[in-house]
């Protein structure tokens, strides 16, 4: 019997929302960190474009700074 991998179907790609993101590299803005990520970073969504903030909780208001952004998210740091 032949084995396959989950679904059996072709591997999915993640997609980049269409059109221009939201965020550019050293944006600062002010966000809400509405949840925390897997890997502990708090997450807030701007225009529905996900940045990861390490060391935000849920629940906060922060001002960040925007340093890398990718196909599907933003990394920022909280700044004064």
């Amino acid at each position: 019997m032949e084995r396959r991998g989950r679904g059996g179907g072709a591997p999915r790609r993640r997609r980049s929302p269409p059109g221009p993101k939201p965020v550019k590299e050293g944006d600062v803005l002010e966000v809400d960190i509405v949840e925390k990520s897997r890997r502990g970073d708090g997450v807030a969504k701007v225009e529905g474009f996900i940045v990861f903030v390490p060391g935000a909780e849920p629940g906060q208001h922060v001002r960040v700074q925007i340093e890398r952004v990718g196909d599907t998210y933003a990394v920022a740091k909280i700044v004064s």
